[in-house]
């Protein structure tokens, strides 16, 4: 299969594989910022094969994982009123909130309709009138431009009965909130190829220099994945710490012009709460003042609702790379992906359901 199998040669593998060994002088630390990298780490049993010379640790990059729970505890009291419907992606539904998940929700009567893009909610909101119909947005920067079309569908419908649960979380301010913490382990950075090709990657080159750690933007193929750590090693052995892009045939330097100008129009940076990492300063996006209309948080008078913290699960520690989901008490006991304890055991995304669905119930 053109532009797929070619990333996946086993002998092209194994040489790489060797390489990274080869020139491996001590143990390293590495952390792939984004969760579709740490599924195709777990499948590929790559992170195996490099036990002993190089550990993967695991980034908070799984928009699901990090949706603040407040937010989820809102999204289902709009639910449950009479006269809203709540449109969310299909991972959001079972990722617990103070008291239940949104699937939680609906069992007990709750409008709840899944949809599969921002678009497709403005279309129920368009057929549908006498209904008021709130999209549950989340996402980092790569579904932000889906969301500020939508609203600008919204408006060119002038629709009064759309608007947005906004959750949407941006990707460097939580790397610089891991290094700048006292426990950071990050020797190196696998930054996620698919934000990039939307944000470009310029902005790197000051983090790269701020802190001094290597930042090498990635793919998601074996040999994507294999060729980023193999030059993130190249520069730790040689004491660098440089900014590169190893996905070139997707990402360019400036990212994707046309989709930042929409965000830019429709959304402001602003501090956010991460579940599990409390508020991250620029850490997320909000709408600003002239699309306000379409802000569910304003529409519907979002009341103080006390947060339920869920102590057991250990998303924070496993999204921060200080513990391996099988490392975890619960991981595969208490918590399944039938029976989660927390988001990172849920989303197709989390890396505990990466380890649970691969068989990896050791740290590699």
């Amino acid at each position: 299969m053109k532009y797929l199998d070619e990333y996946r040669d086993p002998q092209t593998a194994q040489l790489l594989l060797d390489e990274i060994r080869r020139i491996t002088t001590r143990h390293w630390t590495l952390m792939e910022v984004c969760g579709g990298q740490t599924h195709s780490l777990l499948r590929h049993g790559i992170a195996a094969e490099l036990e002993g010379t190089v550990e993967l640790i695991h980034g908070p990059g799984c928009p699901v994982c990090v949706t603040d729970q407040a937010a989820i505890d809102f999204a289902c009291q709009l639910a449950h009123r009479e006269e809203i419907v709540l449109a969310s992606f299909g991972d959001m539904l079972r990722v617990p909130g103070s008291h239940g998940s949104l699937l939680d929700a609906q069992a007990t009567g709750a409008h709840i309709q899944i949809v599969y893009s921002p678009s497709d909610a403005v279309e129920l909101a368009r057929k549908h009138p006498e209904t008021e119909f709130v999209f549950f947005a989340v996402g980092f920067e790569t579904t932000a431009p889906a969301t500020a079309l939508a609203v600008k569908q919204a408006a060119r419908y002038q629709l009064e009965n759309f608007s947005l649960i906004v959750s949407h979380v941006r990707v460097q301010p939580a790397m610089e909130s891991l290094v700048q913490a006292p426990d950071n382990r990050v020797q190196a950075f696998l930054a996620a190829g698919h934000v990039c090709t939307v944000m470009g990657y310029e902005s790197y080159e000051s983090f790269v220099n701020q802190y001094q750690l290597p930042v090498v933007v990635t793919g998601f193929e074996p040999l994507d994945l294999l060729d980023g750590i193999l030059a993130c090693v190249k520069q730790l052995e040689a004491n660098e710490a440089m900014l590169e892009n190893r996905y070139a045939r997707t990402v360019q330097a400036a990212g994707n012009r046309a989709a930042q100008d929409l965000v830019q129009e429709i959304y402001q940076v602003c501090d956010r709460a991460w579940r599990g990492f409390g508020v991250i300063p620029k850490g997320g996006l909000e709408l600003r003042p002239e699309w306000q209309q379409f802000d569910a948080l304003l529409r519907f008078n979002k009341p103080e609702i006390p947060v339920i913290k869920r102590d057991e699960c250990q998303s924070f520690e496993v999204m921060t790379g200080q513990i391996k989901p099988p490392e975890c008490p619960h991981f595969g006991k208490h918590c399944t992906p039938e029976s989660p304890l927390g988001a990172p055991m849920v989303s197709s995304e989390g890396a505990c359901a990466a380890y649970y669905r691969y068989g990896v119930t050791t740290t590699p």
